[in-house]
């Protein structure tokens, strides 16, 4: 049995099942808070614990998934050139909306760590938390930050962006497809737009290229700013 757990597609399958039964539990029930990455962890971690499994042998298969991040959101941008037109015209509204998002993400958690007088490796970690895995990691590493805890972050904000963003648009009013999918993308990346996806073509197109212009934005202002 411990070669299975060993095994690679040990964790593959069962990263794959969680989601899926995460995915079909959301469906069904309807409810928000039922996110299938939400259930995934949870189902995940239950397995690891019930069976005693070390987490050693899970990430065999996790870091596998892992490996698929950078290509998986580089393939957001099919959706974005069938909307090419459109950001054409939109370019600037989109490109200081990106602005605005990153400014303010950076902005509040800096303030946040100066106000609870947080050291400078858990300020780097936290600051690229609203941008894609690939790109925040490249951040915490580069100045000194905490890997893990970046990535926590980033997780627990697209988790939080792809629960919140659907009632935030409601709650506003936002009636501009457009507009709601570059304030998804800037605050919660890749989970966020998966979701946007979910709400129409033009708005997960918007998320996915905010995906990118904030996370060159959110370099360039790291620099500034650490």
């Amino acid at each position: 049995m411990q070669e299975v757990f060993s095994s690679p597609f040990f964790g593959i399958g069962l990263s794959i099942a969680a989601f899926w039964i995460g995915n079909l539990i959301r469906k069904k029930t309807g409810l928000v808070i039922c996110n299938p990455l939400v259930v995934a962890l949870v189902l995940v971690c239950g397995v690891l614990l019930i069976f005693k499994i070390p987490y050693e042998a899970y990430s065999e298969g996790g870091e596998i998934i892992n490996m698929f991040l950078a290509p998986a959101t580089a393939c957001l941008a099919v959706s974005i050139y069938t909307k090419a037109e459109l950001l054409k015209k939109n370019w600037l509204p989109v490109t200081v909306g990106a602005t605005c998002g990153s400014l303010a993400s950076m902005g509040s958690v800096y303030l946040l760590c100066r106000l609870f007088r947080m050291d400078e490796a858990m300020t780097v970690s936290l600051i690229p938390k609203s941008v894609t895995t690939p790109i925040a990691v490249s951040i915490a590493e580069g100045q000194g930050g905490m890997v893990p805890i970046t990535m926590v972050a980033v997780i627990f904000t697209g988790i939080l962006g792809s629960i919140f963003a659907p009632l935030m648009i409601r709650l506003f009013r936002v009636k501009d497809p457009m507009t709601a999918g570059v304030a998804i993308g800037a605050c919660s990346h890749a989970v966020g737009t998966s979701r946007a996806l979910e709400l129409g073509e033009t708005e997960g197109a918007m998320s996915g290229l905010a995906i990118g212009v904030c996370g060159v934005l959110t370099v360039l202002f790291s620099l500034i700013l650490l």
